[in-house]
């Protein structure tokens, strides 16, 4: 009675089995889609990741490309188109990373192109920071120089200001000097014979009498000597054209003259006829050689 068979039960436990099957079959796909899409959610997410690092890397190095322009460096040509090229490199990397989506292989070249642009930039860095300090070391050296330069010109301009001014003092001492000058008024006869005279009214010309200071420095040769003549009121007797330079400044004189300087010769003899007539009153006469006054005196006329 036990082994009877039960009509229909073969064909319903078929089924079951059957959907047993598909239900197992649909729970595994499930979960393959599941964990693969867990997994392509999971590389995108680091895709995008590695990108944005890649775009603050990139970043980094352009600011870092920038600071070694606030060297105030010049650059030489070659480092110039180093750097064109790396900022070109930028440029486009910033492009190659701002699409949507990039391939793994396009990440990994990526990758290689940042690694060897930040080595790039570290190098042109070294090299610029090299040169600035190499452009350093010429500045102080120049500076230096200059400086040198500039104190031997000083020691020279001194120098040189100390020769004229003894240059100066060597002239003025060499400069001639007369000693026991005296003017004497003279009437001139028919006969050329030259008699001393106290008054205006006969006197025609005057003499000039003095003798030479010893001097070494003086050179033994002919020199011009300048004669100013004042008359009793004070004014220079004299051309306007007649002009010489004396005391650091232009003068008129009366009379120019040479003479021949000699070491030993006591007496000395100068002659101005006065192109005017003689008045009442102090003569007053003073002699001027190579610049300096040579000596002074007076006549008084009654």
């Amino acid at each position: 009675m036990l082994d009877q068979k039960i009509p229909g039960n073969t064909g319903d436990r078929n089924k079951i089995y059957f959907l047993i099957i598909v239900i197992v079959a649909l729970l595994g796909t499930n979960a393959y889609l599941y964990f693969r899409d867990k997994q392509e959610s999971a590389r995108f997410v680091s895709v995008n990741t590695e990108k944005d690092r890649l775009k603050l890397e990139v970043e980094k190095i352009e600011v870092e490309l920038d600071k070694v322009n606030n060297l105030n460096t010049t650059l030489t040509e070659k480092l110039q188109q180093e750097q064109q090229l790396a900022r070109n490199k930028i440029y486009e990397l910033k492009s190659a990373l701002e699409k949507s989506q990039l391939t793994q292989g396009e990440l990994s070249e990526a990758q290689r192109e940042v690694k060897e642009l930040r080595q790039f930039v570290k190098n042109h860095h070294e090299q610029i920071a090299k040169l600035s300090q190499e452009n350093m070391l010429l500045k102080s050296e120049r500076d230096s120089l200059v400086n040198s330069v500039n104190q031997v010109n000083e020691k020279a301009e001194r120098l040189a200001q100390k020769n004229l001014e003894l240059s100066k003092k060597i002239k003025e001492g060499a400069a001639l000097k007369a000693i026991n000058m005296e003017v004497i008024a003279f009437r001139v006869k028919n006969s050329g014979k030259q008699v001393a005279v106290k008054n205006a009214g006969s006197a025609q010309k005057i003499d000039i009498k003095f003798g030479i200071a010893p001097n070494e420095l003086a050179e033994k040769k002919y020199y011009k000597i300048y004669i100013r003549v004042f008359d009793p009121a004070g004014n220079l007797i004299a051309d306007e054209n007649n002009m010489f330079d004396a005391n650091k400044q232009q003068m008129q004189y009366s009379e120019m003259t040479t003479l021949a300087y000699e070491e030993h010769k006591e007496l000395y003899t100068l002659s101005w006829v006065n192109p005017t007539e003689f008045i009442k009153g102090t003569y007053s006469v003073i002699l001027y050689t190579d610049g300096f006054t040579m000596g002074k005196s007076s006549v008084t006329l009654k």
